[in-house]
């Protein structure tokens, strides 16, 4: 089907394997992305955004595993292939760009031998094309005197150029979705905009969907279409990313928009009360509950559903129940 999405996340739960038992760190995560859009998964460290990005790739390790849930790509179900096939889909038609550039990348090949070894290994080019389209693509990602630094070694380039060289060996195979974990954590604020600008100009001119995974609300309201906010395993809210930003439905978004610095100097800052759940110890309700303002007795009962509280709009959060009597009405929800 035309509409079909390109990735389809369908009720993915992966857990840890403790001495103390079994823990969820994704807890029955659904969402989808559309060919050529940009999909922001956004929330507090802890909350399952890597592990998420891991279970799609297949590479969560143990005691982690993929305990249920689907992954369909291009109606594919990934979770169905055996490795092998699976090698065949990582970095050809799903890349993956870690956070820390520098445990990434090899130190002891240049960076154009890497760039080259993702597409002979896919078999998308010979020796001697694989080491020309190195170059291009280190021109491409912006690195100057492209040529000459192929032959560079990672502890050889900045932060900044590691990150790019990333980029480049994630385009490298022209894949149809590149996930971005934390693309920009570890760099200055300045090396942050001109990666992420790198990041909108590659995804515009190579024609790839985006998984971006970050903690960075401004990250999100830069750069992506829909967004997908996560607390303790779980997505609570769902839209599109100025609906999502401007009227947030679920009160874990409004206190995350609220906590963002930027009042008057000497005023105090906003803070969300008390603290992540332990993912072992989730309370048997809304994962948020003890920390809501907004709770009431029906937060203690179950984990809540979504709830559509807009145009392709939806918050897990039992204010927006229909039959509750502390429900927002639905034309309230965008307060």
């Amino acid at each position: 089907m035309a509409d079909e999405p390109l990735l389809r996340v369908e009720h993915l739960t992966t857990v840890f394997n403790l001495p103390g038992g079994t823990v969820p760190v994704v807890d029955d995560v659904s969402f989808e992305i559309r060919a050529g859009e940009t999909l922001g998964l956004v929330g507090e460290s802890g909350s399952g955004k890597s592990v998420t990005a891991l279970s799609i790739m297949r590479l969560v390790q143990p005691p982690g595993r993929v305990a249920g849930g689907r992954l369909l790509f291009k109606g594919r179900d990934l979770s169905a292939l055996d490795e092998r096939a699976m090698r065949e889909v990582r970095g050809a038609d799903i890349a993956l760009i870690f956070q820390e550039p520098m445990t990434a990348l090899n130190p002891v090949f240049t960076i154009g031998d890497q760039i080259a070894e993702t597409l002979l290994v896919h078999g998308r080019a010979t020796r001697a094309e694989a080491a020309a389209t190195a170059v291009e693509l280190l021109d491409a990602v912006r690195i100057p005197d492209a040529a000459s630094r192929v032959r560079d070694y990672p502890h050889q380039l900045s932060g900044g150029m590691r990150q790019r060289v990333l980029i480049a060996m994630a385009l490298a195979c022209r894949p149809a979705l590149v996930i971005a974990d934390e693309p920009t954590t570890a760099l200055d604020v300045t090396i942050q905009a001109e990666i992420l600008d790198l990041l909108r100009d590659m995804k515009a001119r190579f024609h790839v969907s985006l998984l971006l995974i970050t903690h960075d609300l401004g990250v999100i309201a830069e750069t992506v279409d829909r967004v997908a906010v996560m607390y303790a395993g779980r997505i609570v809210e769902t839209g599109p990313v100025r609906p999502v930003l401007r009227n947030p439905n679920h009160p874990y978004t409004r206190g995350l928009l609220a906590s963002i610095p930027g009042g008057a100097p000497g005023q105090r800052l906003n803070a969300i009360e008390g603290s992540v759940p332990r993912l072992g110890a989730l309370p048997s309700g809304c994962a948020f509950g003890p920390r809501c303002p907004d709770r009431f007795d029906a937060c203690t009962t179950a984990p809540p559903p979504d709830y559509p509280t807009g145009v392709d709009h939806a918050a897990k959060c039992y204010l927006y129940n229909p039959h509750s009597a502390f429900r927002i009405p639905h034309s309230d929800a965008s307060r």
